[in-house]
């Protein structure tokens, strides 16, 4: 006859001995204890679950009872992956102890868990970089043109030029209706009519006269007495 009682106090100060330093008791009836369990990457990288066993009577031939009591840089689905892990491990090691066992599979499992994460990381790094690239490619090359986005671009000018000319040429013929004829404006300023005789009375009614251009005269050999004198011959160039 089994022995469960004894197999599960071996086995148990046999796990103290492996974990010291992160194994600790719960309970004693029902025996319970939890082991945290790290992986073996960098500080910035690790990461950690700390998994509860309580022994069942019958155990080892009957699985422990196990739950995830605290974890650490791990998703929940990463969590799920853990329980299904201790589901496949404890059926496989049924009528032996297997506390190490499962301990030692959930930890390769957050090994494998860390070089996922690194991948997506790596992975997420060379997708910007991919991004990256491309965008100051497309700035210093510009707009790739085809066919299409040529005629895109052509029919979308010519309606805009077609705009612009029907605007253009409908503010002419407003300037041209707003263009007022001399009739009009003379018929608009009754002041109009006035403005000559305005002008004449603003300068006083006075014709100055240049008095220089007549200085020669009275060098002029002129008999007024003279029949024949004609003062309208002086601009003659007749001898």
């Amino acid at each position: 006859m089994t022995d469960y009682t004894e197999e599960q106090r071996n086995e148990l100060e046999a796990i103290e001995s492996i974990y010291p330093d992160s194994f600790t008791v719960l309970s004693e009836d029902p025996t319970s204890f939890t082991i945290t369990v790290t992986s073996d990457a960098g500080e910035n990288d690790e990461i950690e679950v700390t998994l509860k066993f309580t022994y069942v009577e019958k155990y080892p031939d009957e699985p422990p009872l196990w739950e995830v009591q605290y974890q650490e840089n791990m998703e929940d689905a990463d969590k799920e992956d853990i329980l299904a892990l201790l589901r496949q491990q404890a059926e496989e090691n049924l009528g032996m102890v297997m506390i190490f066992t499962l301990v030692t599979a959930v930890q390769e499992k957050l090994n494998e868990i860390i070089d996922q994460i690194k991948s997506r990381r790596e992975e997420e790094k060379r997708r910007k970089e991919r991004e990256a690239e491309e965008a100051e490619k497309r700035e210093f090359q510009g707009t790739v043109v085809t066919i299409e986005s040529f005629l895109s671009w052509k029919a979308q000018f010519e309606r805009d030029m077609m705009e612009l000319k029907r605007k253009k040429q409908k503010e002419e013929e407003q300037a041209g209706k707003n263009k007022l004829t001399g009739k009009q404006l003379f018929e608009r300023d009754h002041n109009l009519d006035t403005s000559d005789i305005q002008f004449l009375e603003d300068a006083g009614n006075s014709v100055e006269v240049d008095e220089s251009l007549f200085q020669d005269l009275d060098d002029l050999d002129l008999d007024e007495d003279d029949p024949d004198f004609d003062p309208l011959d002086l601009g003659s160039d007749e001898d």
